[in-house]
């Protein structure tokens, strides 16, 4: 268990002083330990899940898990879309119909996909980045992800690595423990190549081009409700748990911190406004059950 920051130590206030606003339109949230405890999802944070969307809130979660990882997911949460890769790919769940021309799915490059096998729920692949920048990038990224292997002593890809189509992702704390100097010297390989870095709760993602989750979370309000989400930013919350939620935290008014965000804070140059008491998916249904006490 993650202490929760004392107020004496943190600007973080407890999620019992949060009022959600009251015209709420939706909820976006990080993935791993976020939504999930151990590496899946518990049934109190799926059961928040169904009562939010119930409610006739959006729900998106933005990660920087890949695009592989993420559809079978985006297939079977009750979710509008996932935005997988650092706010490079999302899928959007379709109707077991031909692609519509309007919407994400008239994009040129959208690419349909049946994650649960033929048959099963659809999905509507886009990307931010066209598809020979994306064969380009990837290329030269496998290139640092080899030399980063080789370099760093106890560095190794990510196990979702096959799954990737836009990052690269070192495992820090999933599977292989990695200390903080090896940590830093990741960040500091990848951004000498010219990519950007972060840390997640488990990995460090390194990519080319100027998305981030703050990106993803734009873009796909404009895609999926052809709105601004700068216009209505008040009327979203936000739920992470790590370093690489920091640009959703600064921009968003209304962000909170699952507990387990306790390891990160000393870290931390933009912090959620309020913190659950609840670590991970217990975190996150506390979020929702704050949001539908409101709402009610």
């Amino acid at each position: 268990m993650h202490p929760l920051p004392s107020p004496a130590d943190t600007d973080l206030l407890p999620l019992t002083l949060w009022q959600p606003p009251a015209d709420l339109v939706g909820v976006f949230t990080d993935i791993d330990d976020t939504l999930t405890t151990d590496g899946a999802i518990t049934p109190d944070a799926l059961d928040a899940l169904h009562a939010l969307r119930r409610a006739g809130l959006a729900v998106v979660p933005v990660t920087g898990r890949p695009a592989g990882w993420s559809e079978p997911f985006a297939a079977s949460w009750p979710v509008d879309a996932i935005v997988a890769e650092n706010g490079a790919v999302a899928m959007v769940r379709q109707p077991e119909a031909p692609l519509q021309r309007t919407g994400p799915a008239a994009q040129s490059d959208a690419v349909r996909v049946h994650p649960m096998g033929p048959g099963g729920p659809v999905l509507a692949k886009i990307y931010q980045q066209d598809a020979a920048t994306r064969a380009a990038q990837y290329a030269r990224m496998q290139e640092v992800l080899a030399g980063i292997e080789r370099d760093i002593p106890g560095a190794r890809r990510a196990t979702d690595s096959a799954g990737r189509e836009c990052d690269i992702a070192i495992d820090h704390s999933e599977f292989v423990q990695l200390p903080q100097p090896a940590i830093d010297a990741v960040v500091q390989r990848m951004r000498a190549e010219g990519m950007h870095a972060t840390v997640s709760s488990i990995h460090v993602n390194g990519w080319y081009g100027e998305h981030d989750k703050l990106a993803g979370a734009r873009w796909i309000v404009r895609a999926l409700f052809g709105r601004m989400l700068d216009a209505e930013i008040g009327r979203w919350v936000y739920v992470g748990d790590s370093t690489n939620d920091q640009k959703m935290f600064e921009a968003f008014p209304h962000s909170v911190g699952v507990a387990n965000i306790a390891r990160f804070v000393p870290h931390l140059a933009h912090r959620p406004r309020y913190v659950a008491q609840g670590e991970r998916g217990a975190g996150f249904a506390e979020v929702a059950r704050a949001i539908l006490q409101r709402q009610r």
